[in-house]
């Protein structure tokens, strides 16, 4: 895991976007992740833990802030994430070419959703797609449309690759079974966790939020869900 603090930059009018980059490497310039927090707004410090672990593996994470309370459902605020990422990633240091889209709980469904649909753009089009502990069965907000139906009629144009806590209460595994069925070439990993510990965080009720985790048993289930992006970026 990386220690250095992540650098806060506007990717939108008035909206933030954590860069935590890679540790120092002569390999050139590192693959990118983009990745979409859940539906909490604007929790981009939620994800802080695995961005931290992603970039001590070697790849450039970039965290954006999003509220899927606005009357677009974060629609804006995503692709707007999206754009500045596509268009600014070679300036941090990261490679356009090797550039995942990954998503948390409903970011994971949102990213899949862009990732795959026919319909994106291809100067937007990531190279694959992460969705961690997500549902896609219903309408993603940046695309208007199903994931899963739009996956079950056509193969994916990206590898698509799947993360599921086997004790989630929260967004069961077998929503991410359901895509699994009608895509069964992504890669799915089954994490012993819950929907908090797939990201390495843990929920405090007090709070109503996800803090950083501690206890050992979630943080290397995490570390896995790090590692499988890696993997989706080519690095391993």
């Amino acid at each position: 895991m990386t220690t250095a603090r992540p650098e806060a930059v506007p990717y939108a009018d008035g909206r933030l976007l954590d860069v935590h980059r890679p540790a120092a490497t002569d390999s050139g310039p590192a693959p990118v992740v983009l990745l979409w927090h859940g539906s909490g707004p604007d929790e981009r410090d939620v994800l802080h833990t695995l961005a931290q672990e992603a970039a001590g593996l070697g790849l450039l994470v970039l965290v954006p802030d999003w509220r899927s309370d606005r009357a677009d459902g974060g629609r804006a605020d995503l692709l707007a994430s999206l754009a500045f990422a596509r268009r600014n990633a070679a300036a941090y240091g990261g490679d356009p070419d090797r550039f995942v889209l990954a998503g948390w709980s409903l970011g994971g469904r949102e990213a899949v959703a862009v990732a795959t649909h026919p319909d994106t753009p291809a100067e937007l089009r990531p190279t694959a797609a992460v969705g961690i502990a997500s549902a896609y069965g219903r309408p993603a907000a940046t695309t208007g449309d199903v994931p899963l139906d739009h996956l079950a009629a056509g193969p994916s144009p990206v590898p698509v690759l799947l993360v599921l806590g086997t004790t989630d209460e929260v967004v069961p595994g077998w929503l991410t079974h359901q895509l699994h069925a009608v895509a069964p070439t992504a890669e799915l990993l089954e994490l012993p966790t819950d929907h908090a510990g797939v990201v390495m965080t843990t929920y405090d009720p007090g709070a109503d939020r996800c803090l950083p985790a501690t206890d050992p048993a979630t943080l290397a289930a995490g570390r896995r869900t790090a590692a499988l992006l890696a993997r989706a970026a080519g690095l391993r």
